[in-house]
């Protein structure tokens, strides 16, 4: 379908020939009608198949059209500020012909940026672009009028409510008109996502599902199976051997993303890192940079999984296999866009099968599987089926020792050990006891001399009750209280 062919206006059409937008994706061309026509809607759609479009351009035309007014008629949420700032984008390029106004607000700003999104908020800006945290701060000084909002807009509503935005999104809804049309774009469909879609939506409203959590075709997927200590080595040479410099590697940690930043600009590759440990300003500066071409690679956390709209990104890269299939969609998403096409590749450690497979199985088919680059050893054999291993890896409890990574073995305790702990104490004491310098074997230490007798001397006479009572108990063997660490639960004291 062409956008020709819907009833937008003639501003909005010239717009988006301005831009070579002409056909309507599938979440757009049945989307615009429905929201058009005055209905609520929730709508779900995969990353990169222009969900932003989809609400904007209807809702940018119903503003144009109607009365002028001083205060907000759209209120768009968005959870992060990458997202509210590619949106606010967006906008000034589907409003180039029409006055509609927006601002975006958002969080982690100097003094002279929040001063802007006061102006932009007290002057009256037709759509306000906003992350739900900093909107409700600046409801709370009192210089926002929410009476006249008619749209009330949620983008990625199931990643707002994995930050922990599902309170805030309610009280935002509580303070808007009652007559209002609610739109909840979401790229998966979990119970909460339904459950605060009855809160705020109509009985009535319409629901739109397109390809659910599902990549394009358009992305060329494949896996590399290796060793951990492979990882780097795999990406310098895809980097070495992509067609275009433009590449998005995402780890799951900061930690990794700083590391690996620093290797690969050590081998004179123009790497950047982005993540939530960089202020505003500087996360700007590198966006911009990447934007630019002054940086090929940038490597991320999954900050920008759905914060970044780019549309000539050559390759992603997982670092680590992501912790839910969704995640990976979304990491992979950012490549393929806007009709091109793209590569994505994940490295797939030994411990991480299992998880890749759990992604295979979302995705009901296998990725294909690519042999080591020349020069490097095979990689272990792919298991799927396989659950990590519980042994051998952190601290852990249990018997004999059984989880465990360093430390002392026990048995019936709390462990921290790797492996089995001996069965045999003595074994145990002498082979497993901490060692410190200066220590020797057991077998060349000195004997104990044994301890001498102390001199006899006769008991004291006691009074009749007294040698009637019962004897006490004598103490058992040194043993556990139920948890030990290495001593065994010695017998039950005789009576």
């Amino acid at each position: 379908m062409r956008f020709e062919e819907t009833d937008l206006s003639d501003d909005i059409l010239d717009a988006l020939d301005a831009m070579r937008f002409d056909q309507c994706t599938p979440i757009q061309e049945q989307s615009i009608p429905q929201i058009l026509a005055g209905r609520d809607l929730i709508a779900v759609a995969q990353t990169g198949t222009g969900k932003t479009a989809a609400y904007l351009l209807p809702v940018i035309d119903m503003i144009a059209d109607g009365p002028e007014s001083t205060a907000p008629a759209c209120i768009v949420m968005a959870p992060t500020r990458e997202l509210a700032q590619q949106i606010d984008r967006q906008m000034e390029g589907f409003s180039y012909y029409i006055p509609v106004t927006s601002v975006a607000i958002y969080g982690g700003t100097d003094g002279k940026t929040f001063a802007a999104q006061q102006r932009g908020l007290k002057n009256g800006a037709d759509v306000v672009i906003a992350t739900p945290g900093r909107l409700i701060a600046h409801l709370q000084m009192g210089y926002v009028d929410l009476s006249n909002v008619q749209y009330f807009i949620l983008d990625e509503a199931d990643r707002m409510l994995d930050m922990g935005f599902y309170d805030d999104i309610m009280q935002i809804a509580t303070k808007l008109p009652k007559e209002r049309q609610t739109l909840m774009f979401s790229a998966t469909m979990p119970p909460r996502i339904q459950q605060l879609a009855k809160a705020i939506l109509r009985p009535d409203a319409a629901e739109v599902k397109i390809a659910v959590s599902r990549p394009t075709e358009a992305i060329e997927q494949s896996a590399y199976v290796c060793y951990e200590g492979h990882k780097t080595p795999i990406v310098k040479h895809l980097l070495a051997n992509v067609a275009s410099s433009r590449v998005i590697i995402f780890a799951s940690s900061k930690l990794q993303v700083k590391d690996l930043t620093r290797t690969l600009i050590k081998s004179g590759v123009k790497a950047a890192e982005i993540h939530s440990d960089l202020d505003q300003d500087r996360r700007d500066e590198v966006m911009l940079d990447f934007r630019a071409g002054r940086t090929d690679v940038l490597v991320a956390t999954d900050i920008l999984a759905r914060g970044i709209d780019i549309d000539d990104i050559a390759m992603v890269v997982n670092y680590e296999v992501p912790r839910e299939a969704e995640d990976y969609v979304h990491r992979i998403g950012r490549t393929a866009r806007a009709g091109a096409g793209g590569k994505a590749v994940t490295l797939v450690g030994p411990d991480e099968q299992y998880k890749f497979g759990q992604i295979e199985r979302f995705l009901r088919y296998e990725v294909r599987k690519n042999d080591m680059p020349e020069g490097m050893e095979a990689g272990p054999d792919y298991n799927p089926s396989k659950r990590p291993s519980r042994f051998g890896g952190g601290a852990g409890k249990g018997s004999f020792g059984n989880r465990g990574g360093s430390g002392r073995n026990g048995r019936n305790g709390r462990n921290n050990g790797g492996g089995n702990a001996p069965r045999d104490n003595q074994a145990r004491r002498n082979n497993d006891r901490p060692k410190v310098a200066g220590d020797r074997p057991r077998s060349e230490k000195t004997p104990r001399q044994p301890r001498a007798a102390a001199p006899h001397t006769a008991p004291a006479p006691q009074a009749p009750e007294a040698q009637a009572a019962p004897k006490s108990r004598r103490r058992g063997h040194r043993g556990g209280r139920g948890r030990s660490k290495g001593g065994q639960q010695g017998p039950t004291p005789k009576q």
